[in-house]
């Protein structure tokens, strides 16, 4: 079913709480990228092969996911703000602590420690913008990737600067930007109250049991086996120093979030979420493809890393607004049991292609496996097209529902503007 005539909200009109909570997305995202520029390098300093220091991805990502399934039942207990806290505040301290080390093993396991504090952050901050929200939440989802693209698109350029100094710099790096962005926490998001109702440890596997929900995160873990093998495997055979890789991911970065927050959701209101999905989710994996057959041609590797990002940003908006419709269960649940599910995907990719490049010496195999998966990921989604169907009409009867009020809204502070000006002379 098409959307073509569901109102898009404007994801830039939200409360402060919003924007404090966004702009700490923002710093948390860069962490991802800064690390990407140094990965050769940290292979060459560290005498390590690329499957050893891609276990740098792979013990972050399975760390949060596991982690995410415990998100929930912490800021039931303790609140969202307090559990932002505590997320934000174990990121600075591994962060830190992974710059420290002085080798492989030791930044992988200070990692893992900045995966559970990357989970709490995640999952909850998602929670908190959705339900702070002014505009209805697809405007919030828009909002929450399009932090997620700007601090994709930044990180790897501040991550090439701060390595080509030392590769400890972006371990320092992502140090001080989160300590900015507990701040802000601390100081510009409201305490929230405790939830009446506790969830429990197993809520986000049982809410598995929906079929649209599972399937949305079997979908994800595919598609993000052939994201995380570029991000965590692409860097080689690009051949760039840190300064030259900071800026092919951030053109990368920056499509990301042009085609999260404008492109998306007019993808999915003309066509729908469906065939929005199904048509983004093959041109990535010919993407993907193309650069598996000229993995030899460095230029044709740059430009597919970087039009990457065009099928990226779209589907982690549209993907993402999805789960939150396509399941009766609360959003908080519903996007930890996604979480954990695709991040189980991120983190074993990166391993496998460096295990896959060294079985069969060629750095051709894991871009052939990450397009395989993401293929895989369009068949696993046809199993749930009467569910995306229903998340599509759910979203259009929401958008619909909050619209009047954002009207009442507006109407309310242009006139509080109005008597403002009419004090003011």
């Amino acid at each position: 079913m098409s959307s073509a005539h569901a109102p898009v909200s404007n994801p830039f009109k939200q409360p402060k709480a919003v924007w404090a909570v966004a702009f700490a997305c923002v710093i948390s995202f860069m962490g991802i990228g800064l690390v990407d520029p140094i990965l050769p390098a940290l292979s060459v300093k560290l005498h390590a092969t690329p499957s050893q220091v891609s276990l740098l991805f792979t013990s972050y990502l399975v760390v949060t996911a596991v982690a995410m399934l415990v998100t929930g039942w912490v800021s039931s207990r303790i609140g969202a703000k307090r559990t932002l806290i505590v997320g934000l505040a174990l990121i600075v301290v591994f962060a830190a602590l992974a710059g420290t080390s002085g080798s492989i093993g030791g930044i992988v396991g200070f990692r893992a420690g900045w995966g559970l504090g990357n989970a709490l952050f995640i999952a909850t901050s998602l929670a908190v913008i959705v339900a702070s929200s002014s505009g209805g939440f697809a405007g919030a989802i828009i909002l929450y990737e399009t932090a997620l693209g700007v601090g994709i698109a930044v990180g790897p350029l501040l991550g090439g600067v701060l390595g080509g100094i030392s590769w400890r710099g972006p371990f320092y790096g992502v140090a001080v930007l989160m300590g900015i962005a507990l701040i802000a926490t601390v100081t510009l998001v409201r305490p929230t109250p405790t939830p009446a109702k506790k969830t429990s440890v197993a809520a986000p596997i049982k809410a598995l049991r929906h079929r649209g929900l599972l399937v949305l995160g079997l979908t994800a873990l595919f598609y993000n086996w052939g994201f995380f093998t570029l991000l965590g495997y692409a860097p080689y055979p690009m051949e760039l120093n840190e300064h030259q890789l900071g800026l092919v991911f951030t053109g990368w970065g920056i499509l990301v979030a042009v085609f999260s927050v404008f492109a998306a959701p007019r993808l999915q209101a003309r066509f729908g979420i469906a065939r929005t999905l199904y048509a983004n989710l093959i041109l990535f994996s010919l993407d993907i493809l193309v650069m598996a057959v000229f993995t030899g041609n460095r230029v044709v590797v740059i430009c597919g890393m970087i039009v990457a990002g065009i099928f990226i940003g779209v589907n982690n908006t549209v993907t993402t607004q999805a789960v939150m419709t396509i399941s009766p269960v609360e959003r908080p649940i519903a996007s930890a049991s996604y979480g954990f599910i695709r991040f189980i995907g991120g983190g074993l990719a990166p391993f496998v292609a460096g295990k896959l490049a060294e079985y069969f010496d060629s750095q051709h195999a894991p871009f052939y496996m990450g397009a395989a998966a993401v293929l895989l990921s369009v068949v696993v989604l046809a199993t749930a097209h009467r569910q995306l169907g229903e998340a599509e009409r759910a979203q259009a009867a929401e958008m619909a529902a909050a619209a009047p009020a954002a009207a009442q809204r507006e109407e309310l502070e242009e006139a509080a503007l109005a008597e403002d000006l009419g004090s003011a002379t």
